[in-house]
């Protein structure tokens, strides 16, 4: 199949979301005089995860979502730190955007999608000013036409909203669906959204992670650099 537009994931898929994480909340919660333990991660991953899950799902606001995994890590734990959950929040997102990490061969495909002719855009449910600033930051900027932020759509992935208007931002048609591609890490957010919209999908699973949920999507890959011969496109 030769796809005319490719639709990527943000974070784990061309960018290395761990990294940056791991960055951004070890100073953030040591500049609050949180001690940094396996305890305190651990803890915060879990309530974090679970708070994406619950966005996807469309149970808790983007804007909710920023506050209250510190204020769920500082309740649970029985924290006493520097700042209110409010500052803390907002200095975490100031060095996520700073994280620019990119995943093993990002620069690579997308330089060689672009050189053939493929149009690329990211569609996310990051948060719009973390996403932006390290796209701008990154090797990457200037490869896309365009950005989706769920926050500027008011749809989060899986929702078809989302889509709707990547679409329209791409100047697509429905018709145009046979064409598109979408390439994520989630099963949950990514392959589940394409699949529902009709259009094909690309799960990148690196790891190897076993697919537990019973969808099929259309590739499945283990480095992006496989993507240059599903695109159907000469390398």
């Amino acid at each position: 199949m030769t796809y005319t537009h490719i639709l990527f994931d943000a974070d784990d898929t061309l960018y290395d979301y761990p990294k940056a994480e791991s960055h951004a909340l070890t100073r953030t919660l040591t500049e609050a005089d949180i001690a940094c333990t396996d305890e305190v991660m651990e803890a915060y991953q879990a309530i974090n995860q679970q708070l994406w899950r619950d966005l996807e799902q469309g149970l808790v606001t983007q804007a909710a979502l920023r506050t209250e995994r510190f204020a769920r890590l500082v309740q649970e734990l029985g924290l006493t730190p520097r700042f209110e959950v409010g500052e803390i929040s907002e200095r975490y997102l100031e060095l996520l955007g700073e994280g620019i990490y990119l995943i093993d061969g990002a620069y690579d495909i997308c330089r060689d999608l672009n050189e053939a002719g493929v149009h690329l855009a990211i569609i996310t449910n990051g948060i719009k000013k973390v996403q932006t600033n390290r796209i701008a930051g990154s090797e990457l900027s200037g490869m896309f036409e365009a950005i989706i932020v769920s926050e500027d759509t008011g749809y989060q992935k899986p929702h078809p909203g989302i889509f709707d208007y990547a679409f329209e931002q791409l100047g697509l048609r429905q018709a145009d669906k046979s064409r598109v591609l979408i390439v994520g890490d989630s099963l949950t957010s990514d392959i589940s959204g394409g699949l529902n919209y009709g259009i094909d999908t690309c799960w990148f699973n690196p790891f190897h992670r076993p697919n537990t949920l019973g969808l099929k999507p259309t590739y499945e890959i283990r480095s992006l650099a496989e993507l240059i011969m599903l695109a159907g496109v000469d390398h």
